[in-house]
């Protein structure tokens, strides 16, 4: 009797579990996406500036966000957030904290980056963190998304300990070092904005004199 039941259980077992294994993700576009793409790479000329070509290859996250539409499985999921830990630079001074007034000019900076023949950036063109185009931070800026949660007192309710100016400074430069593929720009792996220039929305995010943390 007891042989009989442990054979249904391994032909139980035997059933069940292609059911439960990983299914992979299917490409987005599916069978239309390499000639998607192919459209997509022959609409950039060749004498194109170099810099504007290195926006058509994608890192190991993003193609594998892509592949997992972004909910890539938990195991996979991690070994993306050490994948970006590992790529995060800190300024050489080693402050992490700037100046919140920099920091609020850089917060509310939403345009550059435009590459093109048509509206290009001019040159020296401050690119900012467009913050508020998902947060809402300082009390008196009404217009904010709400993609991100809202930073408002962010300072004043976290606290300005040396781990949470660090945690900042981190999230900022790399969000997929917390969370894989997360809606939140990787801003200082691609250069948006300088260490330097993190340090100063640190600032803004946590000093006490900050607007973000005064009612």
């Amino acid at each position: 009797m007891k042989l009989k039941i442990a054979l249904v259980g391994l032909l139980s077992a035997a059933v069940v579990a292609p059911v439960l294994a990983e299914k992979a993700a299917e490409a987005p576009g599916g069978k239309y996406a390499k000639d998607a793409e192919q459209v997509f790479r022959t609409s950039f000329k060749a004498e194109n500036p170099k810099y504007w070509m290195t926006r058509l290859e994608q890192d190991e996250t993003m193609k594998t966000c892509g592949q997992y539409r972004d909910n890539p499985p938990r195991k996979i999921g991690e070994k993306l957030e050490k994948l970006n830990a590992a790529t995060i630079r800190y300024p050489v001074d080693g402050k992490l904290i700037g100046d919140w007034k920099e920091g609020e000019k850089l917060a509310a900076v939403g345009t550059g980056g435009h590459i093109g023949f048509i509206q290009p950036d001019k040159a020296g063109r401050v690119r900012g963190g467009n913050c508020y185009a998902c947060h809402q931070l300082a009390k008196q800026e009404v217009a904010y998304g709400t993609i991100g949660p809202s930073l408002q007192n962010f300072g004043k309710i976290r606290g300005n300990s040396e781990e949470n100016i660090k945690y900042v400074y981190d999230k900022i430069y790399n969000s997929n070092a917390f969370t894989a593929c997360t809606n939140m720009p990787r801003f200082g792996l691609h250069n948006w904005v300088t260490p330097e220039q993190i340090t100063h929305i640190v600032a803004f995010l946590i000093d006490p004199e900050s607007p973000v943390n005064k009612d």
